[in-house]
């Protein structure tokens, strides 16, 4: 972690802990170091900085290209490294980002429900996941928060000290659909996509608040 990482990492930590009352399961599951994928689901926007304060290193964000224009804000984001996302397209340039930070050897957490959840329940996936997995080389790491809804879901301006809980689950591998994806063509590939979207989404749903 650099220092402006740790800073914040230090600082939601504590959040956390004093705030929501937090608890973390199986975070040993996460690979200390190396390209990984960290796929939640998403129902505020408590669930990145959950994501990765469970964590000890340093995870690659994305966050909308227009919060890079504030001065101190931007400046926050570089340093540590987040993705800026253009919400109204371009996503070409975003994708090619993402791989980049995966073949440095970083981790990075994405939502395969795309957006979040408007009553804290699972929804589908979206194929864009199955896309960066198929042209990475990353294990993906399914996560699940618990409590973040009903702690800062949509229908609320001011966050509720609510307990909330993220769990790891166990790395997924994709090398065969991976293979397959080099040699099918157009139309089976976006199937590949979407199985491995929702691969991942029932993974992800199957994680239970407590040790396995």
């Amino acid at each position: 972690m650099n220092l402006s990482y740790r800073l914040g990492w230090v600082f939601f930590r504590a959040l956390f802990a004093a705030y929501f009352r937090w608890r973390v399961f199986d975070a040993d599951r996460v690979p200390p170091t190396g390209a990984v994928i960290l796929a939640a689901n998403h129902a505020s926007y408590l669930d990145p900085p959950l994501v990765g304060a469970g964590l000890n290193r340093q995870i690659n964000y994305l966050a909308r290209e227009s919060l890079f224009r504030f001065p101190f804000i931007g400046w926050l984001l570089r340093s540590w490294s987040v993705v800026p996302v253009d919400r109204d397209g371009g996503g070409a340039a975003g994708l090619k980002a993402i791989l980049d930070r995966l073949l440095a050897g970083g981790g990075i957490v994405l939502f395969p429900e795309g957006t979040r959840s408007p009553n804290g329940q699972l929804r589908p996936a979206r194929p864009g996941i199955g896309l960066t997995v198929v042209k990475s080389n990353a294990p993906v790491v399914p996560a699940r928060v618990f409590g973040t809804y009903e702690a800062y879901g949509r229908d609320k301006k001011v966050p509720r000290p609510r307990p909330v809980v993220v769990k790891y689950g166990r790395p997924m591998h994709f090398e065969i659909l991976r293979a397959e994806a080099k040699e099918c063509d157009k139309t089976r590939l976006k199937k590949i996509y979407q199985e491995i979207a929702d691969e991942i989404m029932a993974a992800i749903a199957a994680l239970e608040p407590r040790e396995d």
